[in-house]
């Protein structure tokens, strides 16, 4: 059974820094394409970052120069350290595979940016 549970959120004023986890199981993680994605209030869903198996990484147009994607292949964790926040990148932020599959979905981790 595949469980992805995120986490590393919370209240940070903008400018600051965030670094979520995502601690997956159940999954050949070594192998697969990982993504982070988020939520905002009264938006879709968006991918946010992701990364192959040989850490080569994507990333929207929002979040380039200031989001950093990786993995542990060895400990099966997914990271993405969030750097200059701004209050726009306020939303649930999750983890998946990519393409998402929406078996997987866990309950995310709140990320809050004030202005």
């Amino acid at each position: 059974q595949v469980q992805l549970v995120e986490s590393g959120g919370g209240l940070v004023q903008a400018g600051g820094s965030l670094r979520l986890s995502c601690a997956t199981s159940g999954m050949p993680f070594n192998s697969i394409i990982m993504g982070w994605y988020r939520q905002a209030p009264e938006k879709q869903r968006e991918l946010v970052a992701k990364i192959d198996s040989r850490g080569r990484t994507n990333y929207a147009d929002s979040v380039k120069g200031r989001f950093t994607i990786s993995r542990d292949n060895a400990k099966n964790i997914m990271y993405l350290q969030m750097n200059s926040l701004k209050p726009e990148d306020t939303a649930v932020y999750y983890c998946n595979t990519w393409p998402a599959r929406a078996t997987n979905w866990g309950q995310g981790t709140q990320v809050t940016v004030s202005s």
